[in-house]
């Protein structure tokens, strides 16, 4: 079984039109099936190869603040807090640290939110990222199996054409046997 190696012939075969007409991965894809190659690597793996440390922080970061753990746990804190500034430590003798209208828990609060909220938009651009490099990935599947099954079709209807021929050419042979 013979590859056709020239992207150009394939463009103009199975496509219809010219390969300079094609955009860039559809002429990739046609260089891989030309050449009989994977289409490559995964596209999880594409994208983990881009990512530096800080945008495996950012996922972390966003992660954990998006998680029911973080709000419960954040809320039990803020509760806490709450009890022990409006009574519970005057009751023990001790003066709150951040008495009612518990200014220094809003201060707090703000600044969680105000770092919280970019690193979670980080993550959020790199999740649009990969879903990206997701959707390229699998166009160029789906173009290049697109482009096998016409490649396959191509070659069936010329195995059927062949195989017309052989049956005209052995009723010709009979016929003249007969005569």
């Amino acid at each position: 079984m013979t590859r056709e190696a020239d992207p150009h012939k394939l463009a103009h075969d199975l496509l219809g039109r010219a390969f300079d007409e094609l955009d860039p991965a559809e002429q990739r894809v046609l260089k891989r099936v030309a050449a009989g190659t994977f289409t490559g690597r995964d596209a999880d793996e594409l994208a983990q190869a881009q990512e530096t440390w800080k945008d495996r922080l950012a996922d972390r970061v966003a992660a954990v603040g998006g998680s029911w753990g973080f709000i419960l746990g954040f809320g039990l804190v803020m509760a806490t807090w709450a009890v022990l500034n409006s009574g519970v430590l005057q009751a023990m003798g001790f003066r709150p640290f951040d008495a009612y209208p518990f200014i220094f828990l809003n201060l707090m609060l703000s600044m969680l939110a105000a770092v919280q909220a970019p690193v979670i938009l980080m993550s959020q651009n790199r999740q649009a990222m990969k879903d990206r490099i997701t959707a390229r990935h699998d166009y160029e599947v789906n173009l290049r199996t697109q482009l096998e099954i016409l490649r396959l079709a191509h070659r069936v209807e010329r195995l059927a054409q062949d195989v017309r021929a052989i049956r005209r050419d052995c009723e010709t042979v009979r016929t003249a046997q007969e005569k």
